[in-house]
């Protein structure tokens, strides 16, 4: 019932084995964006943006670089190209509830290779999502601690950028969390704040919905409690709709009101807005006819904005709505609308 307001997070883990394979196929995508990783390795040759104004890790091996050798296969070089705009650009590696440190090491241990940096998305808070598309997390505090401190440990001295527990501040803030497990869920937000601050190379971000989802005034108190403070900045807009001028201008009001901090802006699938039809309390599951956002950039010209960044993972699923596979899954026919639709050439 909150759904009209934010978008869902499928957990997709990495594994053991897809670990192995982003291990080895970092090694034929370190180059500037020259995508000459070929071979049987990376059959979709994606490589790396150029490090100036796009620092983050392009995964060789995302689903939407599988996709793109798999319509270049089959001879559907249209479609291979329309994904290539999503492979080609790093996207978020949201770390799943069974192997942490392994899944975070590995996603840092590539993106060193490359002279990148990780970006990562931790969402396994406990209660998460109230029972909706994404629910789960953590079985309690304990153990989102000890998940937690894994994912510390996986990324080490390794650069990293992490956007905190999306939708966790916010749902504290409209309800659909119970009360009782308000004051733990602030104390593990801050706690984990203060554990991944502790390492050398990783900014945290922690969210604070979208600009359609609440005012600046009724979230900086909550996002203090949760460790704002301690923070790197906030993310705005994560698996939203919401034009990246409104995201802009929500995130500057909220900015004056936690000490000036810098955020970042999920564009993934921003570049049509949100959507207004149909039933108002769907229009964030697989919305129809939106499009591809800016793309990843840590140069936005704006000292508050410091970066565009896809959090998001564009082409998979919110959830099992409009004809959708579960949240998380890669739906390569929403991917393609998605690619169709942006003006990003």
């Amino acid at each position: 019932m909150y759904g009209s307001h934010n978008g869902r997070f499928g957990i997709r883990g990495a594994g053991v084995a897809v670990i192995g394979a982003v291990l080895l196929l970092a090694g034929c995508s370190s180059g500037d964006g020259e995508g000459d990783g070929g071979g049987e390795k990376n059959p979709a040759s994606i490589g790396q943006q150029p490090k100036g104004t796009d620092p983050y890790w392009v995964n060789p091996d995302g689903n939407a670089a599988r996709q793109v050798a798999r319509y270049t296969a089959d001879g559907n070089g249209k479609n291979a190209g329309l994904i290539r705009r999503i492979a080609e650009q790093p996207v978020g590696e949201w770390i799943g509830p069974d192997n942490p440190e392994a899944e975070a090491r590995g996603f840092t241990e590539a993106a060193a290779k490359a002279d990148r940096e990780a970006l990562l998305v931790l969402y396994n808070i406990p209660h998460r999502d109230c029972g909706q598309f994404s629910k789960g997390g953590a079985a309690d505090g304990d153990a989102y601690r000890t998940w937690l401190d894994g994912v510390a440990k996986g990324i080490g001295d390794r650069g990293a950028t992490v956007v905190l527990e999306p939708d966790a501040v916010l749902h504290l803030v409209d309800g659909c969390t119970p009360q009782e497990f308000h004051e733990e869920r602030y104390d593990l937000l801050k706690g984990a704040v203060e554990r991944l601050k502790r390492l050398p190379g990783t900014r945290v971000y922690l969210d604070a919905g979208n600009a359609g989802w609440h005012t600046p005034d009724a979230l900086f108190q909550p996002l203090r409690q949760a460790g704002i403070d301690a923070a790197d900045g906030f993310a705005v807009n994560v698996s939203n709709f919401q034009t990246t001028a409104v995201s802009k201008d929500f995130g500057k009001r909220l900015s004056a009101k936690v000490g000036d901090k810098p955020f970042v802006i999920d564009t993934s699938r921003n570049g049509n807005g949100p959507y207004t039809g149909g039933d108002p309390r769907q229009t964030w599951c697989n919305p129809p006819g939106r499009a591809l956002g800016e793309t990843p950039t840590a140069s936005t010209g704006d000292e508050l904005v410091d970066a565009y960044l896809w959090i998001k993972r564009p082409g998979e699923s919110d959830g099992d709505c409009r004809g959708g596979p579960k949240a998380g899954d890669w739906w390569p026919d929403y991917a393609l609308g998605l690619a169709r639709g942006t003006k990003a050439k």
